[in-house]
């Protein structure tokens, strides 16, 4: 998703005392850190930034460790704190250390209902994001389907990723996964007090798109996550492999030669003011390390993990991704002359072309689609190459594996906002699967149509993590992923069941060896 975004927060030792609430301002729940008030929002009940774990700044590196307990009534009216953005973008919210919160959407409190409980992981790959974001508010989804929705912030960047154990000693042997543990801890903490908001612990879905599409991917190959959710779906976000431990020890001692910190001193880095370290990674990737401890084989290589082979799954991706991913970044691709094509391709895309030439690849894409616009070729040849393919070889070796079915889709919808420029962009969806479009006409337009396809994805999302089948009577008959006929649901303002779709682009690119990007 796009954001426009020394030490900031408390350190509460002991038991945290906080100043008392008024009777009557809003619903109360009891989690197993103490008493909680929210606000009701069209009859939803809405908590915000409810601690799952305790401050993270004197623990830099380090697994996470439960909240503390704290006495009287805590005020959860306003969101928490996010994590610390490597972008250089502001963002209007609190950045801390003290990020471990999450949000919780339901319909009601303590009555005995058993909702499915939908857990969103938040894109901006694993450097940046928030579940603070109105496009993402729960309160439309909780109305829909009568479920609970949940939404995790967590540690990022630097802060949740950077593997020091061959630089620092096996005490931070799991530093390269900590944002990952957040997650987990956050998942136990569903487990634990979920029933008091009306949801259901043997009924939850782990969603994300983007960089929370991977990281739901990354948790069906942990084993400390197993148990924790019975459903997976991921929205333009797939995680083929971590980064290995020695590409990862190559990124931390950058990081500590930026720093001008010997290698082992842990203490000095640990002290080190956060704008100090976050300045110190600018422009380096972070992201989840096959540690063969936390991580111990890559998610989906070279086989799909058999941790999660009996959990369903819905993976998909927009067709026109690189328009938010590539398009936002540089303007120029949208007015390309098919000249200026072949260079811009190789300026983007040249590790994922291998042997193929862009002016061969060109040449493909004018014959298959002669009405597209130079423009047009290079986000449909940049999206096929870069981002598609991850989905393809996921949804390959879930069905070589067997076990519990996977359901592919395809976002086809072009927004009509810019002229039509952003096309089906990476995030397109999100509003469209929360039932915001509402509060999205910046990127998806207004209108009937758009509410129309809200209600119908918001549905099928609904069916799904509920039952772990998403057909609904709205939509043609969604059958599960083979490798004979490869049955995909479009998703558009009709929405229709294609078989194989893109074909032709899925044979071209698919001798070329894959590698995860960033890893």
């Amino acid at each position: 998703m796009r954001f426009k975004f020394w030490f900031v927060g408390v350190l509460f030792t002991g038991i945290m005392s906080l100043p008392s609430v008024s009777a009557n301002d809003g619903p109360r729940a009891t989690t197993t850190a103490g008493v909680i008030q929210g606000v009701q929002d069209n009859d939803i009940c809405c908590f915000k930034g409810i601690p799952y774990g305790d401050n993270t700044a004197m623990r830099r590196f380090l697994p996470p460790l439960p909240p503390k307990h704290w006495d009287g009534v805590r005020d959860a009216t306003v969101f928490g704190n996010i994590a610390p953005q490597l972008s250089a973008r502001r963002s209007p919210l609190m950045e801390s250390e003290d990020c471990l919160n999450l949000n919780v959407f339901t319909p009601s409190l303590r009555d005995g209902h058993k909702r499915p409980v939908m857990v969103w992981i938040h894109g901006g790959a694993y450097s940046n994001g928030t579940s603070n974001e109105k496009l993402v508010d729960g309160v439309h989804l909780c109305k829909r389907g009568d479920v609970v929705v949940v939404g995790i912030n967590h540690r990022l960047n630097v802060f949740g990723y950077l593997f020091l154990a061959e630089s620092c000693g096996k005490e931070y042997e799991a530093s390269g996964n900590v944002g990952m543990l957040d997650l987990v801890l956050a998942l136990q903490w569903v487990q634990k007090n979920i029933t008091e908001f009306g949801g259901d612990p043997d009924n939850v879905t782990i969603f994300g798109q983007s960089g929370g599409g991977a990281k739901c991917a990354t948790l069906s190959a942990m084993p400390a996550a197993q148990g924790l959710f019975h459903r997976i779906i991921t929205e333009s976000g797939q995680q083929l492999t971590g980064r290995t431990k020695e590409h990862a020890t190559e990124t931390a001692l950058k990081v500590l030669k930026n720093l001008n910190i010997v290698p082992g001193h842990i203490d000095e880095l640990c002290r080190i003011p956060k704008e100090r370290l976050i300045e110190a990674c600018r422009g380096m990737y972070f992201g989840p390390v096959t540690d063969g401890i936390l991580l111990p084989h890559d998610p989906f290589d070279p086989v799909a993990s058999p941790l999660s082979k009996e959990i369903p799954m819905m993976m998909g991706n927009t067709h026109d991704e690189t328009a938010g991913l590539i398009g936002g970044g540089d303007t120029t691709t949208y007015d390309l002359t098919w000249e200026q094509l072949p260079a811009k391709l190789i300026q983007h895309v040249k590790q994922f072309f291998g042997t193929l030439r862009p002016e061969d690849v060109i040449a493909k894409y004018r014959q298959w689609y002669p009405r597209y616009s130079p423009s047009d070729a290079f986000f449909a040849i940049t999206t096929a190459a870069r981002s598609w393919r991850g989905l393809i070889i996921e949804s390959e070796r879930r069905a070589e594996q067997g076990g519990a079915p996977t359901y592919i889709f395809q976002f086809d919808w072009k927004s009509p906002v810019n002229g039509g420029r952003l096309r089906a962009a990476h995030t397109m969806e999100i509003p469209f699967v929360f039932d915001n479009v509402a509060y999205a006409p910046d990127l998806v337009g207004e209108g009937a149509e758009q509410q129309a396809l809200a209600e119908l994805m918001s549905d099928v999302w609904i069916a799904f993590a509920r039952t772990g089948n998403p057909n609904i009577p709205a939509i043609p008959k969604w059958i599960p992923f083979n490798l004979k006929d490869r049955p995909t649901m479009i998703f558009d303002a009709v929405p229709r069941l294609e078989h194989d779709p893109r074909g032709e682009e899925r044979k071209l690119f698919e001798p070329i060896k894959y590698i995860q990007p960033g890893t």
